[in-house]
């Protein structure tokens, strides 16, 4: 059998630069190009432009969520105050453990209370 591995991920948006910035800035990672950023090891996140963009309609599924992240952190509320600054939307804060929000292309994405950095706690 052939080893099969990710190489990348692609995420469809309006507006792939702006995108990659709100994801590197986000993240303190570096870009790669101007619609990419490079995780820590060593694998690429692409936003590509897509004619006509419609974005998900979280929470209701007539266009499903298309891609979510969960991003794990230790203080939610400056974190939340750290998305919503490079222009995310809060849309549900009722979870105990992690929030729900939509980047500037309306992907929904969580932020997520870690005790430990490795257990994910989005849905």
């Amino acid at each position: 059998m052939a080893q099969i591995t990710v190489g990348s991920i692609a995420i469809d948006c309006p507006d792939p630069k702006a995108l990659a910035t709100f994801y590197s800035t986000l993240l303190g990672l570096e870009m790669s190009g101007d619609d990419a950023f490079v995780l820590p090891n060593g694998m690429e996140v692409w936003f590509q432009g897509v004619e006509n963009y419609q974005a998900p309609t979280w929470p209701t599924q007539e266009r499903g969520q298309q891609m979510h992240f969960d991003l794990m952190v230790d203080d939610m509320d400056a974190a939340q105050t750290q998305v919503m600054d490079l222009g995310a939307k809060l849309v549900d804060d009722s979870p105990e453990r992690f929030r729900v929000f939509l980047d500037p292309a309306g992907h929904p994405f969580c932020l997520c209370i870690s005790d430990d950095g490795s257990n994910a706690g989005g849905e």
